[in-house]
Order: structure tokens, then C-alpha cells, then sequence
């Protein structure tokens, strides 16, 4: 029998994760930026697409759905395997071939023909990006051992995600001015030369020295079990909750799920501890954020057609409209670090969860004249909340799982906010949906197809619209544009109490729990504290060691 990590590894990839120079490391941090900013762009940029797409590729309204979901859907069910994969192939190697990937998948996306096409190229986009993301949290966790960079690192991290999720549609709105719909796919190509360039020049390589096998059972575990599960969600969200293909996919997912956990609790180098999940802090810090992008997601997905269908925005200046939200995720991403040291994660987060959801249900209130200074404010603020909710969650996610380990421990922290970007889209979006159908009137003369239009979307009404008669086309437009607002608000009200929920959620797991919390890794005030490095958790009483494999 043989003890695991008797000997110290002197392999090229433990090598890898001793101390770099603060310039290296700082200069690979700003590659890594740009790696963030190519998924998160890619995540919002399309919003203000949907009007041109709706148009030129006449989707249904469960296809719009799906155009906007699909990206998300494979994302969050491939991150946890993708992390896993890059603890063991190497963090650098998997992103250099997921950058390319993504940037042959964003060329497919751009030429679409059809909405079906569309979609499969988004659900592809969704597997690179899954590459991408846990390699950058990986990274980071091995290119910063000191607690105290770390955060000010995984700050700027979130900082570029949050402000590049912000900031897609302000570049969406720039080339809609000049370009057809598709150009919103191709600005990921310069940025993926630029991080193919760089990359490979200035970023190191690292894996765990010791992975075990990657086991492919539990890749497609979990990838059905998510997927089925969000399907069945997001379709009986829209009515469908009799529907046999809907049950059987919910049984499917859930199925899936509980086999993929008792699975990993078998095996001896599992694809993800689930066990770090016994851990208040890391379970606080990946059910926050995913509540907070469920309720965030959907209503900033729909604000741009508000901007644009209801308000008469041009793209350009519809994309201007979110710069508040883009500038205060920036300060709130770069402010956590320093906000957490303060008042302790505990309240931070808690505080950020609140302040969302105060900023979110004030949309409640919005209608087609309301002041834009007003909707500007809110968005400020919602946006700083969300900067340091998303920052605060992954930092507590990584500091709680072992360096070795990043990948997996990073795409918790992204499988939550993936998947909170879809549910938030797939169930906010039929909360508005099923609102705006019953509260859209249609003016005498509107059947058939034209009334189906209509009755499918805003976009279908607007367009409907414009091939009318003048006054018939203008009782539409504003029938269809006042049903939309009421559908918003509503949306926006569930969201806000959905995030007051999650930070009450919060406040009770991170709450005092005296010596057991010290031996978790928190302070009373769920403030992190350093974890112990490889060997002082080896023999740490307290925390079992894993398992030895044999030779075998």
C-alpha cells in the first residue's frame, strides 16, 4: 500500500504551481481578462439581436427562447466536467483549444440561415465557453497562493465578466448601427486571435499532479441530468408541466443528478467533490449567486427589447441605456475584495444579495414614459450589488476547495452562474410571455397569421404592425408595447423577492456556528480565513485524508 503524496512531485506540472514573480503573474491575470470578457460578451451580446432576428429569421416564440437559452444550457452542463478536465489535461492546454473552438463556433452563429441553425451554433458556443472559464478560475487560484492577491485578482476577474456581460450590449448596439445581425457573433473572432496569440506566450501551465482517471460516466450524468432538468423547468414554466415529454425529461434530469452524486461519493477521485458542499460556506456562496442570476438574467434579457420596442431606442443608443449597470458591475467587482475584508463575507454578501433585490423590484414600477435618470439609478446600483455579489461567491467557492483541485472548484462557481443566466431567461421569459398574451388586445381586422404573430412576441406585434393600416397598426403597437410593460413589471417584482429570499438564505448559512465554523474555514462573520496548504490538510485530524489508490 502506498500513501498518496508521500514524495514530493517533481513533475513539470508541479513545478508549474510554485510562485511566479508578481509581473508574470499580474501580466498572465490580464490575459486571462481578455479570456472572461470573450465568454461574458458572448453571454449578452445578443439581446439587442433579438428584434433584427426575430425579423429576418421569423422564430417562434419557444425558438427565441431557446436562441437566448441554449448557449447557457450546454455551458452549465459541461462546466463541472470541463473543470475537471482541465485539472488533468492542463488549464492552459483546454483553454487554447476551447479559444479556438469558440471562435469557429461564433463564425457558424453568424451566417445561421435559420433559427435551428442558430440554436445548434449557440448550444455550441456553450461547449467551448465550458472550456474556457474553469480554466481561468484554475489559473488564477494556482498563479496566486496569497489570500490577499487572490481576491484582489479574482476582483478584477469579476470585474471583466460582470463588465463584459454589461458591456455586450453596448458593442452589440455599436455594430447593429452598421452591420446585419450576424456581425454580433463575429467581434469574438479578433478577441480569439488576440488570446490565442498571448496565451500561449505568457500564460503558464498547470494541472493536478495526481488526477486520477476523468470519468465519462459522470460527465454524461451530469450533463443529462442538468439539461433535463432545466428543459422540464423551463417548459412547464410555459404551460407544459402535463406534457409527457416534459415529465419524462424532469425524471430524466433528476434521475440523472442523483446518480451522478452517489457516483461521485464511490469513487476515489471523484469529477466533483460533492462533499464541499457540507460546507455552509461553499453551499452559500453557489446557491447565492445562482438565485441572483435567476432573478437578474431574465429581466436584463428582456430591458432591451423594452429599450428598443417600447421606448423607440436605436440599438446604439439602446446599448447606452445599460452603460450605468456596466460601470457600476465594474466598481462592484473591483470594491468586494476590500467591502469583504471590512464588514466580513457574511454581510457582504448578504448586503449585495439585498441590494439587488431592492434594485431589481424597483423595475416593478417602470412603465413606457418613466424617466430614464430614474431607470439609470436603479441600474447603477443593481449593478454594483451584482459586481461583488459574483466576485464575493467565487472567491468563497475557490478559497473552499483545495488548489489542486481549482478547475472543478471554479466551475461550481460558474456552473451557478451559467445556470441561474439560463433559468433566470427560461422562466422570467415566460412569466412575461404568459402575461403579455392575456393582456394583449387585438384590434378588430388582426386574424389569422398576422393575429398569431402578434400574440407570439413583441417584435412579431411591432412587425405585424407596420403592415397595417395606420390607425389599426397604432392600436396594436401600443396594445401589444402595454402588455409587454405589464409583463416586465411583473417579472421584475418576482425577481426582487426572489433575491430578498436569497440573501435571508445567505445571512442563515454563513450565520455563527462557533468552533465547528473556525474548523470549517470561517470566522464568525463568514470571513474566509486561509486554507492550509496540500500537506497540513493531509494531516489535519479533523479533515480525512482521501483515499489511497493502489498501484492498480
Amino acid at each position: 500500500m502506498t500513501t498518496e503524496r508521500a514524495a514530493v512531485p517533481t513533475t513539470a506540472a508541479h513545478r508549474s504551481t510554485q510562485p511566479f514573480s508578481a509581473r508574470r503573474r499580474w501580466t498572465a491575470l490580464a490575459v486571462l481578462v481578455v479570456a472572461v470578457l470573450l465568454v461574458a460578451v458572448d453571454a449578452t451580446v445578443l439581446f439587442l439581436a433579438i428584434p433584427f432576428i426575430s425579423e429576418s429569421l421569423h422564430p417562434s416564440a419557444t425558438q427565441l427562447l431557446w436562441i437566448g437559452d441554449s448557449y447557457s444550457f450546454v455551458l452549465a452542463g459541461l462546466l463541472v466536467s470541463m473543470g475537471s478536465l482541465s485539472d488533468r489535461i492542463g488549464r492552459r492546454r483546454l483553454l487554447m483549444i476551447g479559444t479556438a473552438a469558440f471562435g469557429a463556433a461564433s463564425v457558424l452563429a453568424a451566417y445561421a440561415p435559420g433559427a435551428g441553425w442558430l440554436i445548434a451554433a449557440r448550444a455550441l458556443l456553450g461547449v467551448a465557453g465550458a472550456t474556457i472559464m474553469p480554466s481561468t478560475l484554475s489559473l488564477i487560484r494556482n498563479l496566486f497562493p496569497d489570500e490577499r492577491e487572490r481576491a484582489k485578482a479574482i476582483g478584477i476577474w469579476g470585474a471583466a465578466a460582470t463588465a463584459g456581460a454589461a458591456g455586450g450590449p453596448l458593442l452589440g448596439g455599436l455594430v447593429l448601427e452598421h452591420f446585419w445581425w450576424g456581425s454580433v457573433f463575429l467581434i469574438n473572432v479578433p478577441l480569439v486571435v488576440l488570446l490565442l496569440v498571448l496565451g500561449r506566450r505568457l500564460l503558464p501551465e498547470s494541472r493536478d499532479p495526481d488526477p486520477g482517471v476523468w470519468d465519462l460516466p459522470s460527465v454524461v450524468l451530469s450533463l443529462v441530468g442538468i439539461i433535463g432538468v432545466v428543459y422540464a423547468v423551463k417548459e412547464a414554466a410555459v404551460g407544459g408541466i402535463g406534457h409527457p415529454d416534459v415529465i419524462a425529461a424532469a425524471v430524466l434530469g433528476v434521475l440523472g443528478l442523483t446518480w451522478f452524486v452517489r457516483r461521485q461519493l464511490r469513487l476515489p477521485v471523484p469529477l466533483l467533490d460533492v462533499r464541499l458542499f457540507a460546507d455552509r460556506r461553499f453551499t452559500a456562496a453557489a446557491l447565492g449567486s445562482l438565485i441572483a442570476l435567476i432573478g437578474l438574467a431574465g429581466v436584463i434579457f428582456f430591458l432591451s427589447q423594452y429599450f428598443q420596442l417600447v421606448r423607440g431606442y436605436s440599438p446604439l443608443r439602446a446599448g447606452l441605456a445599460d452603460m450605468p449597470a456596466f460601470a457600476g458591475s465594474v466598481v462592484g467587482g473591483l470594491a468586494a475584495a476590500a467591502l469583504a475584508r471590512r464588514c466580513g463575507h457574511r454581510t457582504a454578501f448578504a448586503a449585495g444579495l439585498l441590494a439587488m433585490g431592492l434594485g431589481l423590484g424597483a423595475l416593478g414600477w417602470v412603465h413606457a414614459d418613466t424617466s430614464y435618470l430614474l431607470i439609470a439609478v436603479v441600474f447603477l446600483i443593481t449593478g454594483v450589488a451584482e459586481g461583488a455579489v459574483y466576485a464575493l461567491s467565487t472567491a468563497m467557492v475557490l478559497s473552499g476547495a483545495p488548489q489542486e483541485k481549482a478547475g472543478a472548484a471554479g466551475a461550481v462557481s460558474e456552473t451557478a452562474y451559467e445556470l441561474g443566466t439560463a433559468l433566470g431567461i427560461a422562466l422570467v421569459g415566460s412569466v412575461l410571455a404568459a402575461v403579455y398574451r392575456s393582456g394583449l388586445v387585438l384590434p378588430g381586422g388582426v386574424t389569422g397569421q398576422a393575429a398569431a404573430d402578434a400574440r407570439d412576441s413583441l417584435g412579431g406585434a411591432v412587425q405585424t404592425a407596420s403592415t397595417l393600416p395606420p390607425a389599426t397598426g397604432d392600436a396594436l403597437r401600443d396594445s401589444a408595447r402595454q402588455a409587454f410593460v405589464q409583463g416586465m413589471n411583473l417579472a421584475a417584482l418576482l425577481s426582487g423577492a426572489l433575491l430578498l429570499g436569497a440573501a435571508a438564505l445567505v445571512w442563515v448559512l454563513l450565520r455563527h456556528r462557533g468552533p465547528a465554523a473556525t474548523q470549517a474555514g470561517t470566522t464568525g462573520e463568514g470571513q474566509l480565513r486561509p486554507q492550509p496548504a496540500p500537506a497540513e490538510r493531509a494531516q489535519a485530524p479533523d479533515r480525512p485524508a482521501r483515499p489511497a489508490r493502489s498501484a492498480a
